[in-house]
């Protein structure tokens, strides 16, 4: 079993969960409501704050894993080490999708949607932490076009952290048509020295996924998990995303690149098969929804040394 998290003033423990290699025991997750949004503590450290006002979407930033290390971009928030100030819209962390009902949500270009956060649905601290939300997917002019209810919910212990991110999204009185694009949907910027692609001869880091097709090669294919791994500060740091069976179109298709881009999007097929015949766009019906479920795991080492195949198992298993 991972050592128990020592915190200063929080005396009892529960173990809860399982990512695959034991139980992950974990001391208390503290939340705090603030102007930006909530912030996730563990003891005196940050596990990452989720933000509603730092531009058109809702985030997270930073996104910190084992030994406290920010394994996401800064920018455009702030700029950090070994970081390219590219793709303003790529926050950290988010959820969003390039063409609903022709608006574009993933950029920040002229006429571009926006996630407006309208109310947070429950706060909950302890070992597993929760923030849910509801939020109002808006075009140029203010009209809605959807809306989602989002569950975010968090556990760590010394090993490994994670993040469960379900997001339910639904029409209203009209149908809501997610288009065919690879630009989509749950995305995460690498640390800019995680990223594969590095200059003056400095290392890199890798991507994988879990059929063993790597960097470049894992771009556009569907798997079921896809683990980014590379150097911060000196050692070896891992992020994974895994997507649950129950999610819609399991296995995902990834929007992954090697400067630093990590998405799963299930409907850009066109792009991801390089065929003009292909259509992945999904409309979603007046009064009805989809749901999406992914886990974020951050860990220490490559995929092996996180366990990320086993981690899946575990994760699979879970009834959703």
């Amino acid at each position: 079993m991972s050592r128990l998290i020592r915190l200063v003033l929080i005396i009892s423990v529960v173990a809860v969960g399982d990512l695959g290699h034991a139980a992950l025991s974990a001391a208390d997750l503290r939340l705090e409501k603030n102007d930006r949004g909530v912030s996730v503590t563990i003891g005196d450290q940050l596990f990452t704050e989720y933000l509603i006002n730092t531009g058109p979407k809702p985030i997270l930033w930073p996104v910190n894993g084992p030994d406290n290390k920010p394994l996401t971009r800064a920018y455009p928030m702030q700029r950090g080490k070994g970081e390219r100030y590219d793709h303003p819209h790529h926050r950290s962390l988010w959820f969003t999708h390039g063409n609903v009902n022709d608006v574009d949500f993933w950029g920040e270009g002229k006429n571009h949607g926006s996630i407006l956060h309208r109310a947070f649905l429950r706060l909950e601290g302890g070992p597993t932490a929760v923030i849910a939300t509801r939020n109002d997917w808006l075009d140029v002019k203010g009209v809605k076009v959807c809306e989602d209810e989002r569950t975010l919910t968090f556990q760590a212990d010394d090993d490994r952290r994670t993040i469960d991110f379900e997001i339910t999204i639904k029409a209203g009185d009209h149908p809501v048509k997610f288009g065919d694009t690879k630009e989509g949907s749950f995305g995460i910027r690498v640390a800019g020295t995680m990223k594969v692609d590095q200059r003056g001869g400095k290392p890199g880091g890798k991507i994988i996924n879990a059929e063993g097709k790597t960097n470049r090669g894992a771009w556009g294919k569907r798997s079921p998990w896809v683990d980014y791994h590379g150097p911060v500060d000196g050692k070896t740091y891992g992020i994974a995303i895994m997507n649950h069976p129950s999610s819609f179109r399991f296995p995902t298709y990834w929007h992954v690149r090697t400067y630093g881009l990590f998405a799963a999007n299930p409907f850009g097929l066109h792009n991801f098969l390089n065929s003009p015949k292909e259509d992945g766009s999904y409309t979603i019906k007046p009064g009805e929804s989809i749901t999406l479920r992914y886990r974020v795991l951050l860990h220490r080492g490559d995929e092996k040394q996180g366990q990320v195949a086993e981690a899946f198992k575990a994760y699979q298993a879970e009834a959703k």
